[in-house]
């Protein structure tokens, strides 16, 4: 098996996931949040939403400033009814990525994250996708426990939750 194979793999199962989550997140709590150091409630959304962005910005661009002049960020928050389409268009396009790059760029070349002209992180390619993986379930495992504290339903993830008794 590829390295490329293996992350299309793990796109495809936690693309359903993600998407079961987003589904359940209610309308007209947008600023809601369970602490005042907590993220409100669409912005966590879209950023769960957003994530897998990330996997075509990383194998297509060799850095990300976070903190750009004015005016040329890339972020664009996604409203309360287009979550689910934007997760869609995200994992559309870091399956195109993906499918266009090679083990060898994965592996052998660095990608870097910048603050401020700054250099915050930097490795390969390959350890910055491991890590986008992992850093989409916890976001998405905050967005659960949000739903939760508003009354919503929570669903299966990786198990049956009290809510959904499927195994997924």
């Amino acid at each position: 098996m590829t390295l490329i194979q293996l992350f299309l793999d793990q796109l495809d199962r936690e693309a359903p996931r993600t998407r079961r989550a987003l589904e359940l997140v209610p309308q007209g709590h947008d600023d809601w949040k369970p602490h005042a150091k907590s993220m409100p409630l669409l912005r966590l959304a879209g950023l769960v939403a957003s994530m897998p962005s990330w996997v075509s910005l990383i194998i297509n661009k060799d850095e990300l400033e976070l903190n750009p002049p004015a005016g040329q960020g890339q972020y664009q928050q996604p409203s309360a009814g287009s979550l689910v389409q934007t997760l869609d268009k995200a994992v559309s396009d870091a399956r195109a990525s993906l499918s266009s790059t090679t083990d060898n760029v994965l592996l052998t070349t660095n990608w870097k994250l910048l603050s401020s002209g700054k250099v915050v992180s930097e490795a390969r390619r390959h350890v910055v996708l491991v890590d986008t993986f992992n850093h989409l379930a916890h976001h998405r495992g905050q967005l659960t426990v949000y739903l939760r504290l508003l009354e919503q339903k929570v669903p299966a993830i990786y198990g049956p939750s009290a809510d959904d008794p499927q195994f997924a």
